[in-house]
């Protein structure tokens, strides 16, 4: 992907000259973690905006931009709005299905909207409802760039606070996602209660998870 590519509002734009003023952007961050819980942001931009200076894909950012860029945002935007699930519902419904719960929760916490573009194909759990999944939209529309910004900056905020108790594990640099300094911390002391039970490298580590008669 060039770091070249701008985001634009052509997607919006499709909507909003239908009359349909609130389009909402949605993202998520942390999908692949080992720890953590995986947090979704949803923005929506006024109709007579056309770009925001500095704006892209989160991960094509620097984290001293994205910081730079949050409140940028929040300036420009109708509303924005932050919505998680935890790792326990990670564990007990499935990565999928909780980044739905964690997509609609920050639809519901962004007051009213109309419509919603989410980044990727649409999840079953979006089958039905004023829903459009575009691949790759946080690198091709404004809305949905600006939620992957405030889903990443929300998600290694908390990671960073939880790295304070659990520092061996390196959250503060990787954010939960398996790095080679993460998987060592986690075969020598094992996961803390913020690590996702149902991912195969933390479930391999827990003997009560394993099949009846599996080698020990």
């Amino acid at each position: 992907m060039s770091e070249s590519r701008e985001p634009n509002t052509s997607l919006e734009r499709g909507y909003w000259e239908r009359g349909v003023r609130l389009v909402a952007g949605v993202d998520e961050v942390g999908r692949g973690c080992l720890a953590g819980p995986v947090v979704a942001a949803a923005c929506i931009l006024p109709p007579d905006i056309e770009r925001i200076e500095g704006v892209r894909d989160s991960k094509l950012l620097t984290a001293k931009k994205r910081a730079q860029l949050v409140e940028t945002i929040r300036g420009s935007a109708i509303a924005t709005a932050i919505g998680a699930a935890s790792r326990q519902e990670i564990d007990r419904f499935n990565i999928r299905a909780a980044t739905a719960i964690a997509m609609r929760r920050a639809l519901a916490r962004l007051g009213d909207w109309q419509q919603a573009i989410i980044d990727g194909p649409l999840f079953i759990e979006f089958a039905d409802g004023p829903f459009t999944g575009v691949v790759d939209a946080d690198a091709t529309c404004l809305s949905v760039a600006c939620a992957s910004i405030l889903a990443k900056e929300a998600r290694d905020a908390l990671m960073c606070r939880l790295a304070g108790r659990h520092p061996e594990y390196g959250w503060a640099q990787n954010a939960g996602y398996g790095t080679a300094m993460h998987l060592d911390a986690l075969q020598r002391l094992g996961p803390t209660p913020h690590h996702r039970r149902s991912f195969r490298p933390v479930r391999e580590l827990l003997p009560e998870l394993q099949p009846a008669g599996s080698p020990t």
